[in-house]
C-alpha cells in the first residue's frame, strides 16, 4: 500500500478537484483560510516540480451572499446568474493567495462540449498544457454561467476526471469534506473506511450515499464515480477530505485509494460512456447491432429501423438492439428530422439521390462507445 501511494508523490502532474463545501465557512461564504491552507499546500509541491491543476468548485457558492441568498437556489437562470458574481470573486481569492507564493493561476472554465466536440478539445487541451508549460496553476471550474441543464457536467467530480485525462495527468486527488469512502455512513458506528479498491468488485456491498452538501452539488456517489472514470483509463486516484490534503500529496496512509485499471482513451469517448445524457435512441437491426458491437463498424443508415427523440447532429444518443436495450453510444451526425428519410437506405443511393454530403455514417465508429453485450 505505501509502496501505491509513493506514485502520488512521484507524480509528474496531478489534478486536484476541492468542492464547495471544503472551501466554505458556517454561513455559506468562501473561507479565506481554507482557501489560503490549501494553497500552501499546493504550492509547495508545484514549487518541488510538480504540475498542478486545480479543478475547483465555489463559484456559485461565492456568489450567494452578494446576492443575499440564504441556500444555493434551485432553478437554472439563479444559479447561473450566483456563478457569473461569484467566478470573479472566487477567482480573485485564489490569484492573490497563489501570488504571495510567487505563482501565477489561470482561469478554464470548461462545458461538456469542451471535452466531446474535437475541435473543442483540442483547443481546451492545448490552452492546459501551454498554461502548465508557461508555469501557470490552471484553476478549471465548469462555466456554470452559461451551461443549460442538457450540456452540464453536473458535478465538478466528473469534469475533474475528465481534466485529468485531458492533461494526461498521472494522478488525480478528490478533495471533499470526508476523509475517505467508507462501507456505510461514516456516521455510522463500526463504519470501516476503505482504504484500497482495486475494481468494481471491491465496491459490490458498500453503501454510498448520494445527498451533497447545501452549497454543492455532489455527494460521496459522484466522487466514487469520478475515481471509476479516472482508474479507468489509467489514472490512479485518491479520495480525502481537504483537511489530509498535505498528507495525501505527500503519500500518507489517508483517504481511500483507487487502483488505475484500463488504458487511455479519446476524452470524448471517457464522456459519452460516463458522463454523457442521451438526447434519443436509434434502434438497430441485428446486422447492425452485429457491425457495431462485434466488428466495431461505423452506424450506417441501412442497419436502423427506428429513430426515438429530438436531437441535433453532434448530440449524444443510445444505440439500441431489437428489444429495446441500449448496446452502445455514440455522437449523431444527423439531425433527428433528417433521419426518418434515410433509413434502412445504402449510403450509395443516398449520395445518388441527395447528394454527397449524405454518404456519410449516421454515427462514426470513433465516436462509439459500447455499454455492454447484446
Amino acid at each position: 500500500m505505501e509502496e501505491r501511494r509513493q506514485r502520488i508523490t512521484a507524480a509528474g502532474r496531478i489534478v486536484v478537484k476541492v468542492g464547495s463545501s471544503s472551501l466554505t465557512s458556517v454561513d455559506g461564504g468562501i473561507d479565506a483560510g481554507r482557501i489560503e491552507q490549501l494553497v500552501g499546500v499546493l504550492a509547495r509541491h508545484r514549487s518541488s516540480g510538480q504540475e498542478i491543476v486545480l479543478v475547483s468548485s465555489g463559484a456559485i457558492a461565492a456568489g450567494l451572499a452578494p446576492l443575499t441568498l440564504a441556500k444555493r437556489p434551485k432553478d437554472l437562470a439563479t444559479q447561473q446568474a450566483a456563478a457569473s458574481v461569484g467566478q470573479g470573486l472566487l477567482m480573485a481569492q485564489y490569484t492573490a493567495a497563489f501570488a504571495r507564493r510567487d505563482l501565477t493561476v489561470g482561469q478554464v472554465l470548461l462545458t461538456a462540449e469542451d471535452v466531446i466536440r474535437r475541435t473543442h478539445y483540442a483547443n481546451a487541451r492545448r490552452t492546459l498544457s501551454r498554461l502548465l508549460g508557461l508555469g501557470v496553476v490552471p484553476v478549471v471550474n465548469e462555466n456554470d454561467t452559461v451551461a443549460t441543464a442538457e450540456i452540464r457536467f453536473g458535478d465538478n467530480d466528473r469534469l475533474a476526471a475528465l481534466v485529468a485525462h485531458l492533461v494526461r495527468a498521472d494522478a488525480l486527488l478528490l478533495l471533499s469534506d470526508v476523509d475517505a469512502l467508507y462501507d456505510g455512513p461514516p456516521s455510522r458506528p463500526g463504519a470501516r473506511r476503505i482504504e484500497y479498491v482495486g475494481g468494481p468488485a471491491d465496491l459490490e456491498d458498500v453503501e454510498i450515499g448520494s445527498v451533497g452538501s447545501s452549497v454543492g452539488t455532489g455527494g460521496m456517489v459522484t466522487k466514487v464515480d469520478a475515481a471509476r472514470i479516472a482508474s479507468a483509463a489509467g489514472i490512479s486516484t485518491l479520495l480525502t477530505s481537504a483537511a489530509n490534503a498535505g498528507e495525501a500529496l505527500a503519500g500518507k496512509d489517508v483517504g481511500t485509494w483507487f487502483e488505475a485499471r484500463g488504458g487511455r482513451t479519446a476524452s470524448r469517448l471517457l464522456w459519452l460512456r460516463h458522463a454523457a445524457r442521451p438526447t434519443g435512441r436509434l434502434m438497430l437491426d441485428e446486422g447492425a447491432v452485429a457491425a457495431v458491437v462485434q466488428r466495431r463498424m461505423s452506424l450506417l443508415p441501412a442497419g436502423v429501423v427506428k429513430v426515438d427523440g429530438r436531437f441535433t447532429a453532434g448530440d449524444a444518443i443510445d444505440l439500441v438492439n431489437p428489444h429495446g436495450t441500449a448496446i452502445a453510444r455514440g455522437l449523431v451526425n444527423f439531425d433527428s428530422a433528417e433521419l426518418p428519410a434515410l433509413l434502412g437506405r445504402s449510403t450509395r443511393d443516398l449520395a445518388a439521390e441527395m447528394g454527397p454530403d449524405y454518404a456519410r455514417e449516421i454515427v462514426h465508429r470513433d465516436d462509439i462507445v459500447l455499454l455492454g453485450r447484446r
